[in-house]
Formats: C-alpha cells, structure tokens, sequence
C-alpha cells in the first residue's frame, strides 16, 4: 500500500529518542500507525484503490511503520478508512483515538450514561489520547473534569468542551485515608502511578476507570479497599490487538461521534523532516494534541 499520513505519538517519540526497549529489530522504520491507499492485495476484502488505516499490531515497533512510503502489511491488520473521514483526519485520531474510543466503549459497557451528574476525569488531558477523549465524552453528553499540569491548556480543553479543570497537583496529593470522598463517576487514566492509585479511592459507588497510560511508571500502591467497598472497576486499555470486530466499530463510531471541526482544532501537520525535533517535544510534555506527518511532499 501507498502511505499517505502517519502521526507522531508518545512512543515514536520514545523509539526516536532511544528510551526503552520498543524496538528490537534493525534497520528500523518507526511510526506507530498509517493511512493510505492499497496498491496491491491477495486478500478478497481489499482491492487496488481502497482507502485504509491501521493501527497497532506493533506496527512501528517489531514491523516498519508509518513513515515509510510504502508498506506490506496483513490484510487483517486494515480498517476501511469510514465514511466522512479524509485520510489526513484518519491519522488526526490514529491510535489515540482509537484508544480513546475503546475507553469510551469501556466505560459504558459498565453502565456509564451520558448526562446528569455522571462527571467523568480525563487525566493526562492536553495528550493526544486524552485531547480526543475529552472532544468525545462531551459531544457525547458527559460532563467532563480535564487534568492538566499546565496551566496554559486550560482554555484549549474548555475549547474541547471540558466542564471543568483539575490541577495535576490536586490529583497527586493523596486521600487522608484509603477512600477520599467520592466523586467520579467515571474515569479516563493516562498517566498511571499513584494519580491513577489516587483517583481510584474517589471514584463512586460502582464507578469505573478505563487505564490507557504509564507516563508516570507501571506500579500501582493501592489497596482492595475502593474495589470490595465501592465495588468500582479497572480496566485496561490496550488498542494494539484489540480484536478487529471491536476496532471496526470503534473506528465507525470515530467517524459518527468525534466533533471533526474539534479534531482539526487540537491537530498539527509536519513533513518528514520535522519528525525528530517533534518527538522531543513531545517526551518533554511541550505537545498538545494531535500531530500528523504528511508523506506526499
């Protein structure tokens, strides 16, 4: 296939900067999703012409990636690129929104609706997974607290439809006891450590929190406590090998339910060359949003 757009996401910048162990094989192509045409195809489902996108089966990490012209992938790994959407939007959202989608879907497969006084936390906010599930959840009609740790975002997350805005310091100083007063109904975690330890002991009464991320280290020093007491939920987030009925919906849902004239409000275009400067900026936290590498210059 022919690749049109990649973006630029947490662990490229990561593999980019040489952190951790992400990639194993050299030479290497980075780029952890990819949006284009197909040129060629052996599988019955796609012909020469189709639009498509993939995201994750650790594309970009163990295979080439996205910034590569041209890749060879399994026709397993595609999806459809959905109607409404342009490619360049596709990679707008990219494996961000994907996650930020099966979080959603999490959320309310443990009876999470919209409206009323059911206010959901996006930690990690001002991120690409956590700008997209912010614009989501409240086109979708939940009221939604954005976490930031810089002040400066307040108004592009408002702008996202953010009700309110919650320092990062307020969420790392710990409950008095090992429940603090409830007062999530539900959560989006993009950071881990002990904001996700913490936000766990004031979520409600049967509420749940969907983890996406480890920006702050994978160790959880929690108790049982919010679990056997509160009965709330954990769930883990992992959009790399979700499996492809669940990212087909998702990625249909995407195209019907995120606000695209807020998608291209929270998204940057760079070319090729710009990759590596971005990438530190983004492991430096100085990113919002979404940033897409234009391929056809």
């Amino acid at each position: 296939m022919a690749v049109a757009y990649s973006s630029l996401n947490y662990k490229d910048g990561m593999v980019l900067g040489g952190l951790g162990r992400l990639v194993r094989t050299y030479p290497h192509i980075p780029g952890i999703d990819l949006a284009g045409t197909v040129e060629d195809s052996s599988a019955a489902e796609f012909k020469p012409g189709d639009a498509v996108v993939l995201t994750g089966w650790r594309v970009g990490e163990i295979h080439w990636g996205g910034y590569a012209t041209r890749a060879r992938v399994e026709a397993g790994w595609l999806v459809p690129l959905p109607d409404g959407l342009s490619l360049k939007q596709a990679m707008a959202i990219g494996t961000a929104g994907l996650t930020a989608m099966l979080a959603v879907m999490a959320l309310e497969d443990h009876g999470l609706a919209a409206g009323g006084d059911n206010e959901v936390l996006v930690t990690g906010a001002g991120g690409g997974v956590g700008s997209i599930a912010v614009a989501l959840l409240a086109n979708l009609g939940f009221p939604v607290a954005a976490s930031t740790g810089r002040a400066e975002t307040a108004d592009y997350l408002k702008g996202l439809g953010a009700r309110s805005i919650v320092g990062r310091a307020e969420l790392e100083a710990p409950p008095k006891g090992p429940l603090g007063s409830e007062r999530w109904a539900g959560a989006i975690d993009n950071v881990g450590g002990a904001i996700l330890a913490n936000l766990l002991a004031t979520l409600r009464y049967s509420g749940c929190c969907a983890s996406v991320g480890l920006a702050a280290g994978s160790g959880l020093e929690t108790t049982v406590l919010p679990f056997l007491l509160r009965g709330i939920s954990l769930i883990g987030i992992n959009s790399s090998t979700c499996p492809a009925p669940t990212r087909r919906i998702a990625w249909d849902r995407l195209a019907r339910e995120l606000p695209l004239d807020k998608l291209d409000g929270m998204t940057a275009s760079i070319t090729l060359d710009k990759v590596a400067e971005m990438g530190g900026k983004i492991l430096r936290g100085e990113v919002r949003g979404r940033t897409v590498v234009d391929l056809q210059g």
